[in-house]
């Protein structure tokens, strides 16, 4: 059987500066690829998630999106926050690549539905053959679905830290906008910074009570302006910047006035990891529904390659 060769990308996202952020590898042209080989290729990758591109044809792009898969090392997601992000400020600069008009907005077709990406370039050179951290990307993500709150007693048990140390103002909630996370609000950013958890430490209380992940945030005005710190652990260690869970952070502080309607609150993580990472995010309050749930950052790209099967 003759050999094939499969270019990929890496890029650095939520960040405009390079061994920063949350690392992405992208294949480009998946075409030929199962769903072995591409698990089998996250794996080598050995990065939180790898996303495979699946071109189609310019009509069914213009209509249905561009397909793309998401895979970790383990499984493959329905929706990720920084590989849906990164793939599409990608697929931004690939525009300019091949001469093609530029798009404003790149549709992806994910396995969760078709998420929208919109584009900001810092300049009219922004973003020219290559992702340089000079495009500002923003997903909207789907409408969140919030789950019953979990008790501070509990939840404090689980994490190993004192019950006073959760904040008893708003309530500790799953959130999803395609994947769940349970948000967790910390009293005082320190705690936050000096806590020691390992997924596998609440790994049965996630599994059994549909919490799935916790997300931890704490959210503090200063000066008027709303941001956040935030840490997430999974079973492959801490991730350095969650996009899918920013969308559920943005959901519950806009659904629990933390912040208001349409109001940009820019979340940082990845600190404790020395891998900063800034996330902005925004969600509108209808009534009693919020919706337009939108998450963006930039993106830098870091290097390339080619895998031969």
């Amino acid at each position: 059987m003759p050999a094939h060769a499969y270019e990929f990308i890496q890029l650095d996202v939520f960040t405009q500066t390079a061994l920063a952020g949350n690392p992405l590898a992208i294949f480009p042209d998946s075409r030929g690829l199962n769903d072995a080989q591409m698990q089998a290729l996250a794996r080598e990758m050995n990065l939180s998630e790898t996303t495979f591109i699946l071109p189609r044809d310019a009509a069914t792009e213009a209509r249905e999106g561009k397909k793309v898969r998401i895979f970790t090392v383990e499984t493959e997601l329905p929706f990720a926050g920084h590989p849906t992000l990164g793939t599409a400020l990608h697929l931004y600069a690939s525009e300019f690549a091949s001469n093609s008009k530029k798009s404003d907005e790149i549709i992806l077709d994910l396995k969760a539905g078709k998420i929208p990406v919109c584009f900001t370039p810092d300049s009219e050179n922004a973003g020219r053959d290559r992702v340089d951290g000079q495009v500002f990307g923003e997903m909207r993500q789907r409408d969140p679905e919030f789950g019953t709150s979990f008790s501070r007693e509990e939840v404090a048990r689980v994490i190993g830290i004192a019950v006073d140390e959760i904040s008893s103002e708003w309530p500790i909630q799953p959130v999803s906008t395609g994947l769940t996370f349970t948000i967790v609000p910390f009293r005082i950013r320190q705690t936050l910074s000096d806590l020691k958890f390992s997924y596998a430490q609440a790994s049965e209380f996630l599994k059994n009570s549909g919490a799935n992940f916790f997300y931890f945030l704490c959210p503090e005005r200063r000066e008027g302006h709303l941001e956040a710190r935030a840490r997430m652990f999974f079973y492959g260690g801490e991730d350095p910047a969650t996009g899918s869970a920013a969308g559920c952070a943005a959901s519950w502080m806009v659904q629990h006035e933390v912040a208001k309607s349409d109001e940009r609150v820019l979340i940082c993580q990845g600190i404790e990891c020395r891998r900063p990472s800034d996330m902005y995010v925004r969600a509108t309050r209808e009534g009693e529904r919020v919706t337009n749930v939108c998450v963006g950052g930039y993106a830098v790209e870091i290097l390339r390659g080619t895998v031969v099967l």
